[in-house]
């Protein structure tokens, strides 16, 4: 049987997705406090072939920001490769003429942001934590139980068939927005569906995109078309096209051509003709948001605690800015002899962190709302509001800034 190390943790992380991985990375970045981090995955960890169900087909939008973090971390040069960098993004009204473009020398910035599939993510990831000499692991392992303690929480787990018992000043719950334990621990998730799939697949296009981004609103929903690096010769780019629950069906069982005709119609021609299409996959769209982030000696991140619409790429860099202010809040208390789990220094961590997101958050849904709405008078805010966008500069600035990253305070380990 595999033991774990320890009885008692500083900090116990559940789940090494995105978010949990990155966590124990930057708990474990040198020069660090003298902490013992463990992390529990349910999958296997290795380096080569990623099984994670965080670490799926998609890709994920990185914002300038969130790459400063991952410089930081030590953890962008493994992505790099396989990074293709957003130099413009184009926003448009299907039916409008008009719109906005951002570019990233206007905002003083070598990119916008980049788009890595998660795959090449989870595989730089994956060989971070492997290699990292302070940080416990244990995969596949599976979590039964987390339990109020005396001294922060119990955790329960199972490894190779049996069960052992553990405790940790703080646990992090960050296993994604499906946790079977947040039922268990109590806590409440508002949930608000928008009826809406996202239809996901990589596109083979006959010109190169050159590093542009396109966001285009249509009657249905957002569409994104995200810059991928080429593949086997093939121009590419990853495709986010949202639909009504009830057609996506339909969608899905289209022919390739009609597919891409049906999806060329929606996108207009800014990106060249559509060549082919990957594999397609749905995803219902909602949003939720957790009514506790934080208890004495447990912090919910990443989906866990909120996930949002991918309209505007904002869901993985929000959250990764909230692991990053959590790092230092802990970092910050083990160095002082605080317990990582003190009830006043997660609230001090939470007072951190709220404003960015209800700010993202409310950003992200209103967008949703405001451009998934066929009505004649939304249809002429939507109109105003890209006039609005380009004809103000202030206003504009603070939708880059948005989009990068930016609007919240930076934060060092």
């Amino acid at each position: 049987m595999t033991q774990l190390a320890q009885q008692h943790y500083d900090v116990i992380i559940i789940g090494a997705g995105m978010v949990g991985a990155t966590l124990a990375c930057a708990l474990t970045q040198a020069p660090q406090a003298a902490a013992n981090i463990l992390l529990i995955e349910a999958t296997a960890l290795t380096a080569t072939q990623v099984t994670q169900p965080g670490f799926d087909a998609r890709s994920t939008v990185l914002s300038a920001s969130t790459v400063d973090y991952l410089k930081q971390l030590g953890l962008w040069s493994a992505m790099q490769a396989n990074a293709a960098a957003i130099t413009t993004i184009q926003v448009s009204d299907q039916g409008h003429f008009g719109g906005v473009n951002m570019d990233a020398s206007a905002s003083g910035v070598a990119a916008l942001g980049y788009v890595v599939e998660n795959q090449h993510i989870g595989t730089a990831l994956n060989h971070a934590l492997l290699h990292n000499p302070h940080l416990e692991l244990a995969a596949p392992a599976l979590v039964k139980a987390v339990t109020p303690h005396v001294n922060g929480m119990t955790v329960q787990v199972e490894m190779g068939g049996q069960l052992q018992q553990v405790t940790a000043a703080l646990v992090v719950l960050a296993e994604g927005g499906r946790s079977g334990l947040l039922s268990q621990l109590g806590i409440y998730v508002r949930k608000q569906s928008y009826e809406q799939s996202a239809v996901i697949a990589n596109l083979a296009m006959a010109d190169a995109h050159q590093g542009r981004a396109y966001e285009r609103f249509t009657a249905k929903g957002p569409l994104a078309l995200l810059p991928l690096l080429p593949f086997a010769g093939k121009q590419r780019m990853a495709l986010v096209w949202t639909h009504s629950s009830d057609d996506i069906d339909n969608v899905l069982a289209l022919p390739d051509a009609d597919f891409i005709h049906r999806l060329q119609q929606d996108c207009g021609q800014r990106a060249g003709p559509i060549v082919g299409a990957g594999k397609r996959v749905a995803y219902p769209l909602a949003l939720q948001v957790a009514e506790e982030q934080i208890r004495p000696g447990l912090v919910l991140l990443g989906n866990v605690a909120h996930t949002l619409h991918p309209v505007a790429g904002q869901g993985f860099n929000l959250a990764l800015r909230d692991a990053m202010a959590l790092a230092a809040n802990v970092r910050s208390s083990l160095r002082t002899g605080v317990s990582a789990g003190s009830y006043p220094r997660l609230q001090a961590w939470w007072q951190v962190v709220q404003s960015d997101q209800l700010r993202t958050i409310t950003f992200s849904d209103v967008m949703t709302r405001m451009f998934s709405n066929s009505s004649v008078s939304m249809s002429l805010l939507r109109k105003l509001g890209l006039v609005s966008l380009e004809l103000l500069p202030p206003l504009k600035q603070q939708f880059s800034q948005q989009a990068l990253g930016y609007q919240s305070p930076r934060v060092r380990l």
